[in-house]
């Protein structure tokens, strides 16, 4: 099959859904199929994860492919979407995200080239967004199918996006090297965080929690790897909190498993996740993972007891502050698990996922679905 997957950017870009469709794009290559990727990135520049060689790039470098999209750049993508998907002439169209399936679902209309959406958040993240809402559901009329990462998310949609709607999950990697949760010979353990410093995210909540345990326990620190528009607001909560030797902002890096392998805890407050790849991460490095209750996507992952604990909301750093605690406390909880969490990511491996996208691809190319 020929395969052309459109995403908004994918150059120096560390986000989760470009991770997967570097992983999926590449899996289908390897099985064979000619697949393409096209970006509204400047030509020359490098995904920031490996891709398959047998993977072919095409760059419009149509705007500014990170920043917010303008109506005249909007209008351009859709024109140069059109234009270049019938020079290849694919068999079938994968937009990655809201950002590339919106443009790409109307400015394939009527080409006879079937388009799948793949959205890789909640409708959560649409609240104050409703032009993008709207546009969202117009959408699912000029696509065969959108793929989303759970059931439980298909039921949080509407009904008229829900009929439209299959699961993929995420393909998660098994780690090389596994995490030591206990850390017995660490002069200086890690709680690790990963993940954009964005609202959403709640880095915040982290690092006040972890102020008010700090104190009691000095052997402790807190590390957050990733960039967003909060840092400087999260520096400065640092640095209130007189925590600038205790909690860590490194940035981004291309060697995320060394991270994961050198923590003992996995901690993700964010207020909402799709998949929760990050979690899912860490327990394939054998990490025990804290987040909250209310929170889907974490929620999904998590069995509180089991691979990690659930926390209630309310006093949000207050209580994750215990459980912050509670996993400090005992190296037998962080060590049972971690192994747990190994487990429960076995069904998400990626020549798993791969082939469920295969065979949604084929599905949609045999029949109206």
């Amino acid at each position: 099959m020929k395969i052309l997957f459109v995403i908004k950017a994918l150059d120096d870009i560390q986000g989760g859904a470009e991770r997967v469709l570097v992983d999926i794009s590449s899996g289908l290559a390897n099985k064979g199929h000619d697949v393409s990727i096209l970006s509204f990135d400047r030509s020359g520049g490098q995904s920031f994860y490996p891709l398959n060689k047998k993977v072919k790039r095409v760059s419009l470098g149509i705007g500014n492919a990170r920043g917010k999209t303008t109506i005249s750049e909007a209008m351009a993508r859709m024109v140069a979407i059109r234009k270049t998907t019938r020079d290849m002439n694919p068999d079938i169209v994968i937009a990655f995200m809201h950002s590339a399936f919106i443009p790409a679902s109307f400015a394939l209309a009527g080409t006879g080239v079937p388009v799948i959406a793949s959205e890789h958040i909640v409708p959560d993240h649409y609240k104050n967004k409703k032009i993008e809402y709207l546009l969202f559901i117009l959408s699912r009329y000029f696509v065969k199918r959108i793929t989303v990462l759970s059931s439980s998310i298909i039921e949080s949609y509407s009904p008229i996006l829900r009929s439209k709607m299959s699961v993929i999950e995420n393909p998660v990697h098994a780690a090389k090297l596994q995490a030591d949760p206990i850390g017995k010979q660490k002069c200086k353990k890690i709680i690790l965080n990963v993940g954009r410093l964005t609202d959403q995210k709640d880095q915040e909540t982290l690092i006040k929690a972890f102020a008010i345990i700090a104190d009691d326990y000095p052997d402790w620190n807190l590390r957050i790897i990733g960039e967003g528009e909060l840092r400087d607001g999260l520096e400065d909560t640092i640095l209130s909190l007189n925590l600038k030797t205790r909690v860590f902002l490194p940035g981004v890096t291309s060697k995320i498993e060394k991270e994961y392998q050198a923590a003992q805890i996995f901690a993700l407050p964010s207020k909402y996740e799709s998949f929760g790849l990050a979690t899912a991460e860490a327990m394939a490095h054998g990490l025990p993972t804290i987040g909250f209750a209310s929170c889907p996507g974490t929620n999904e992952l998590i069995i509180h007891g089991e691979n990690g604990l659930l926390i209630a909301d309310g006093d949000r750093a207050g209580n994750f502050a215990q459980g912050l605690r509670q996993l400090i406390n005992s190296d037998t909880s962080r060590k049972a698990m971690g192994a747990a969490g190994l487990k429960t990511i076995k069904p998400f491996k990626p020549d798993t996922i791969v082939e469920k996208w295969e065979m949604l691809i084929k599905a949609s190319l045999k029949k109206n679905i």
